[in-house]
């Protein structure tokens, strides 16, 4: 055992997280552990400085394999679960992120946080009435304005030929052109519950043909891509993808515009990054799969307001001034439809929308 390139003094303000943190050097040794993770590893950092992590992990093959991949790419490498096995101990449930660090050159940080698995499983389920529960809400209130929407229109129309001045028709005209716009409404609310269509699909046209409409509709947003191309083709409905994702984007795009004649992040021009991942050891509709796909929308805007944070994929929840509060609510909707799910992260200047699909295999 040969000492690491550093001194655990270094890292010494990581003592105090109660997540588990270990550090390697260039060499991927381990050269600093926090008193969390060795509570989480059930092992004396003692025991571990020093140490090789290819040693200590062995049996860790996807820890080894993200740490391989964070020092390759220079990204964070995220693993929302994952067994960590230290010789001579049980397995250990965990989500974990490894980023390169600039200081020490070659360093590489660890983080780890135990799963609960009935936790999460209470949370999924959750996650999974609430969209019925959407869905529902949608689906009768879409049912109930439908019809009294169309009578109103049909006597404004009426009334229309009858009023003597043409400047009265005016109203009229108004009455017809609001009701054109919530019957327009009431059909993107009825839309998700069409049976989706699986085929083929490469997620990247989705994408493509999201990023062409998007710079059609806003041509002062930049919007760069960051792909990885080896990813395989998924069963899915691509026109509910596109959908779903059309709508996240033009949500991002009206955060960062306001009502499209300003820049809501304070920084001038507004940016969106379509990337794609492997996203390995994910759950979906309570079922685990080892290879998964990772979308991610981020935005350089002003962030969710911390009111409706937790109840932004609610329907008529919106953070905008005269939104209507269903494109998100209805990208869940389509989603769920494709056996995924959407997580978001949000903090001023960054805001991420993760979607979450299953990979074949």
């Amino acid at each position: 055992m040969s000492m690491p390139s550093f001194s655990p003094i270094e890292f010494s303000g990581l003592d105090c997280l109660s997540t588990g943190a270990l550090v390697l050097d260039a060499e991927d040794r381990i050269g600093y552990v926090n008193p969390a993770a060795e509570t989480l590893l059930g092992v004396s950092g003692v025991l571990l400085v020093g140490a090789a992590a290819a040693s200590v992990f062995e049996r860790s093959l996807e820890l080894l394999a993200a740490i391989q991949t964070a020092r390759s790419q220079q990204e964070t490498v995220i693993e929302y679960e994952l067994d960590v096995v230290v010789s001579g101990h049980p397995p250990i449930r965990v989500g974990c992120s490894v980023s390169p660090l600039e200081r020490p050159a070659h360093a590489v940080l660890i983080e780890m946080r135990a799963v609960d698995p009935h936790l999460r499983i209470a949370r999924l389920e959750q996650t999974r009435l609430q969209q019925e529960a959407n869905r529902e809400l949608l689906r009768n209130l879409a049912h109930e304005i439908k019809n009294p929407l169309g009578g109103i229109r049909g006597a404004a129309q009426l009334l229309e030929h009858e009023l003597p001045r043409e400047s009265l028709r005016e109203y009229t005209q108004v009455i017809i052109k609001e009701s054109d716009r919530l019957q327009s409404l009431m059909e993107r609310l009825l839309t998700p519950h069409r049976a989706p269509r699986f085929g083929a699909v490469n997620i990247h046209e989705v994408l493509e043909r999201v990023r062409s409409l998007i710079l059609a509709e806003t041509p002062s947003v930049t919007l760069r891509r960051d792909y990885d191309l080896s990813l395989p083709e998924i069963r899915a409905d691509a026109e509910q993808l596109i959908q779903a994702t059309l709508n996240i984007a033009r949500n991002a795009v009206q955060a960062m515009h306001g009502n499209g004649h300003g820049h809501g992040n304070g920084h001038g021009q507004g940016e969106i990054v379509f990337k794609t991942r492997v996203a390995r050891q994910i759950t979906l509709e309570s079922r685990k799969y080892q290879l998964g796909m990772r979308v991610e929308i981020i935005d350089n805007g002003p962030g969710i307001p911390d009111a409706i944070r937790e109840q932004i994929f609610f329907p008529l929840v919106s953070g905008r001034e005269g939104g209507s509060g269903l494109g998100l609510a209805v990208a869940q909707t389509l989603v769920a439809q494709n056996h995924g799910t959407i997580e978001c992260e949000s903090r001023p200047g960054h805001t991420v929308f993760s979607i979450f699909l299953p990979l074949p295999g």
